[in-house]
């Protein structure tokens, strides 16, 4: 059984928190970066780390753990920034992803993955696109517009330098 809406073979680059190996559609990754001096902003939420200079631009930085409810991110030589594009309620933005580690770029077949897990109604993955399977171990796989609802994206703009809808 395979998800809904993945019908052909999708690249994915997979990085860990703790001893989880998450995976995000390439499509949505701009670039993997070194881990830099982050800014802290104040006023934000704990997962908001701070933001970045990316090239002449403002980039949130978002600790990936902290979001999914872990520890914070500590670094280390592998400690990497992943940049990607979300889109949430027709709003496009950059963010920086802080993992621990990136691992690597792997092809998933539709029959590699599997529904996501329904643990209840209290609990919300529905960020979880699905569960890749390859070595006998799990890749959980995001859907990356889901992670952020739209008010921690518009937290998260706020940061950037644009006006948060809060602050209008």
């Amino acid at each position: 059984m395979s998800v809904a809406g993945v019908t052909e073979t999708t690249q994915y680059l997979t990085f860990k928190l703790d001893d989880e190996v998450f995976a995000l559609d390439i499509a949505k990754v701009r670039e993997v970066l070194d881990f830099t001096t982050v800014t802290k902003v104040p006023r934000t939420p704990d997962f908001m780390r701070g933001v970045i200079n990316l090239r002449g631009s403002v980039v949130p930085v978002v600790d990936m753990k902290l979001k999914f409810g872990m520890s914070t991110t500590q670094k280390t030589v592998n400690t990497c920034i992943i940049i990607v594009e979300v889109v949430v309620e027709g709003e496009s933005a950059i963010l920086g992803a802080l993992a621990d580690s990136v691992q690597e770029v792997i092809d998933l077949e539709p029959n590699q993955i599997e529904p996501s897990p329904k643990i209840g109604t209290r609990l919300k993955t529905e960020f979880i696109k699905g569960m890749g399977k390859r070595d006998n171990n799990f890749i959980i796989i995001l859907d990356i517009n889901k992670v952020f609802s739209a008010d921690e994206l518009s937290l998260v703009q706020g940061a950037n330098g644009l006006p948060a809808a809060s602050d209008q």
